[in-house]
């Protein structure tokens, strides 16, 4: 029976897919796919979460302004300019959808997050890939994609799945590059796990520049996975566009009173950083050892390590060992990463174990 078809560039939408959280024959697992917090969640905000118990017959405050005024008091912002939603992913989609459309092009780094191109085909935009400089974000490289049809670029920083990260100085001189009317949307979901003076400016530039835009999450650092919230910064009007769009009670009432508690959660915050520092160094001088094995770890400033598998031992074989031994890590050959796995930073135990796992896999 013939029907409506969709359309053609949403078909083309290869789905996302997330980390998987059980083996093939759902034995037991220490997930390490999906950059989950290794220490949970703050004390403060599993209270402030579960203090909304009663409150599940009422909507949520549509407009979040409790949970706005915080991210401002925060991070010194304009709380009229913040923007939020079902997780950063969501805030991605609106800047798509409010700036690009069939015709235009948004431009991505290779090795991107996977949600870049899924927002760009959806509202009917090209995806231009700009290549990498060894697998971090190449600024050169982004300004030669530009062409009289370019709407937007997304940049994470630190990359999601690569780890890597560039500095303000490199933030600073791709945006003085830039026409005006192409809109830079920062993605800022690892910003947290920088140390303090390591900031790349992009969020005093969102400040400032009518064509900047940054997300950051609480899925992170914070602990609030499950919650799916999610934040923007930009300009008024950026917002205000933004604002028509997006879904009406897209954060829950437990949910802004739990990311509320979390962003003053400070001193979880710093043990998370601490923790996150202590044992991301350590794994990456593990893998390191295992150069002759054909091992590599790309430098990361965020809560995980991109390994690449350049040996005799693919990435494919160790994905599907490590899983044999309770451990799930992320292959993704889908985003052209079939020689690397991502590995989140978990517990010591978690951490330990996994690389001892991988010494043994390749015989290091």
């Amino acid at each position: 029976m013939n029907g409506p078809k969709p359309k053609d560039w949403i078909m083309a939408i290869a789905p996302y897919v997330p980390g998987r959280s059980k083996t093939d024959d759902g034995k037991p697992v220490i997930k390490l796919s999906s950059n989950e917090n290794p220490l949970g969640t703050s004390p403060e905000a599993v209270a402030a979460f579960t203090a909304h118990a009663a409150d599940l017959a009422r909507y949520p405050d549509a407009g979040a302004v409790a949970l706005r005024e915080a991210i401002a008091a925060k991070y010194d912002l304009d709380p009229d300019r913040i923007i939020y939603g079902t997780g950063s992913d969501e805030v991605l989609h609106l800047v798509a959808g409010a700036y690009a459309g069939p015709g235009d092009e948004i431009i991505h780094v290779r090795y991107g997050f996977a949600v870049y191109e899924i927002a760009t085909r959806r509202v009917g935009a090209l995806p231009v890939i700009a290549r990498d400089k060894d697998y971090a974000t190449d600024v050169d490289a982004i300004l030669a994609a530009l062409t009289p049809k370019t709407r937007l670029i997304y940049i994470a920083n630190p990359n999601n799945p690569t780890g890597t990260f560039i500095d303000k100085a490199e933030i600073a001189r791709l945006h003085a590059n830039l026409p005006g009317r192409v809109m830079l949307v920062i993605d800022q979901a690892y910003a947290e796990y920088l140390a303090p003076d390591n900031d790349d400016g992009g969020l005093e530039l969102a400040k400032t520049a009518p064509n900047v835009v940054i997300t950051r999450t609480f899925s992170k650092i914070h602990g609030l996975a499950a919650e799916r919230i999610g934040w923007g910064y930009g300009s008024a009007e950026a917002v205000a566009a933004m604002h028509r769009i997006r879904a009406p009670f897209c954060v829950t009432t437990a949910g802004q009173s739990a990311a509320i508690a979390a962003i003053n959660a400070d001193a979880f915050i710093d043990a998370t950083r601490a923790h996150n520092d202590q044992w991301r160094a350590w794994f990456s001088d593990e893998i390191a050892k295992l150069g002759n094995a054909g091992l590599r770890a790309v430098p990361s400033e965020a809560n995980f390590v991109l390994v690449l598998f350049e040996g005799d031992v693919t990435a494919e074989t160790a994905y599907n060992q490590l899983m044999a031994r309770g451990y799930i890590v992320r292959w993704l050959p889908g985003q052209g990463l079939a020689n690397g796995l991502r590995i989140t930073i978990g517990t010591e135990a978690e951490t330990t174990g996994v690389a001892a796992a991988l010494r043994e896999i390749v015989g290091g």
